[in-house]
């Protein structure tokens, strides 16, 4: 059932369409930085931007800041909203029921190939940007940290990694509302929808006052702290309650949306 699902994921142009979008934004911005040499000042504009004319290694980085805020938890939004209540929508969801595999099972071959489209899409995304950062912006030893000292490429590769396991676990915290979602309804754009609904409401709670004893547990509070990774030495707080914060609504969404689904009655 996995492999099923997981044939189906890769197989889908909707799936590739989206990468192919996600990686768009990044590489024009990477083009119009290398025509007109002009960055943003330190300090501003997405994490590692302002350091890439001198250093195009780090431009994965910055693509994954670019579309860390709004394009890349749309897309999880929609692949896992659209993952039961599409089968639904659509009538197949009943005769998948049919078979012999359970519907726990049918919601871990969900997950996975959730899982999978989200791991493959924010490393295509990194391998890209690295791939025309060194074309367009040059390869050249990355100067200083975050906090202004010297790293070396071995150790940009490694951080650069934990980079991107970091931001698909907080990815996965999106996939875990929007499949919730997709079990208590049979609209895939109704549970995508809800999610990025509630993504919209975590990032504008985070910019009132009044809401700063909700702040740390609003799922959007850590999304940028891999920035963290590249300070010297690693700044571990923000991240590990960033990981802890997502593993916490990954659990809990996961057990409600496998509690409803196991329980519903299937009707399409």
């Amino acid at each position: 059932m996995i492999a099923v699902e997981l044939r189906k994921m890769l197989r889908r142009p909707r799936t590739w369409a989206t990468i192919l979008l996600l990686n768009a934004l990044p590489t024009l911005v990477a083009v119009l930085l290398a025509v007109t040499d002009l960055g943003p000042r330190p300090g501003t504009g997405p994490a590692f931007l302002s350091a890439v004319l001198s250093d195009g290694t780090l431009f994965p980085l910055a693509a994954l800041a670019i579309i860390l805020p709004l394009f890349l938890p749309i897309a999880v939004a929609v692949i896992a909203g659209d993952s039961v209540a599409g089968e639904a929508q659509s009538g197949t969801l009943r005769y998948l029921l049919v078979r012999p595999v359970g519907r726990t099972r049918l919601l871990v071959a969900k997950l996975i190939s959730v899982i999978a489209f989200v791991l493959l899409a924010v490393v295509i995304v990194a391998v890209t940007a690295y791939v025309v950062g060194s074309l367009l912006l040059g390869d050249q030893p990355l100067a200083a940290s975050v906090s202004g000292t010297t790293l070396t490429p071995e150790q940009v590769a490694v951080r650069t990694a934990l980079a991107i396991g970091y931001i698909t676990l907080s990815m996965l915290g999106v996939a875990a509302i929007a499949l919730f979602l997709s079990t208590i309804t049979d609209s895939p754009l109704a549970a995508a929808l809800g999610a990025l609904a509630f993504l919209i409401a975590s990032s504008l709670l985070l910019t009132l006052d009044a809401a700063e004893a909700l702040q740390p547990y609003l799922p959007t509070r850590y999304w940028l702290s891999f920035v963290d990774l590249f300070r010297d030495p690693i700044f571990w707080r923000d991240i590990l309650r960033g990981v802890g914060l997502q593993a916490v609504y990954v659990v809990v969404l996961l057990g409600a949306a496998w509690a409803n689904f196991t329980t519903k009655d299937v009707t399409s």
